[in-house]
């Protein structure tokens, strides 16, 4: 198989050869990862190495392939909800778009009327 196509081998192709042909399958795969990492903007590069390191890490750590797959699942969301991730980044911009510091509470709404509208006939 060619190693230069990597991004267009569908998942059946890339399952067979990981049974078939592990060596083949693990070249192709650091071949796919290094492709990606690549085509990044250059100031990103680095950073994606390291996260790819961290992954490739936790890779070596698991014993299964399915421990793996937990594993780099909970790096994942320790990075979205854990201290300084996605989630608290998120609540800063919306804290910062209406106006307030990130730790200021957020003052109760005021009641609103609801207006009904009837129906359009057809």
């Amino acid at each position: 198989m060619e190693t230069t196509k990597q991004a267009e081998i569908d998942f059946d192709t890339w399952a067979e050869l990981a049974r078939t042909d592990p060596d083949a399958f693990e070249r192709m795969r650091l071949a796919a990862i290094d492709s990606v990492i690549d085509s990044a903007p250059v100031e990103n590069r680095e950073r994606l190495r390291r996260l790819q390191w961290r992954i490739d890490q936790e890779r070596k750590l698991a014993r299964t392939p399915m421990a793996a797959c937990l594993r780099i699942s909970r790096m994942m969301w320790r990075t979205v909800l854990g201290e300084g991730g996605l989630q608290q980044r998120f609540s800063e911009l919306q804290h910062a778009f209406h106006g307030r510091d990130a730790g200021e509470p957020t003052a109760p709404r005021a009641p609103a009327d609801v207006i009904a509208f009837a129906r359009a006939v057809d």
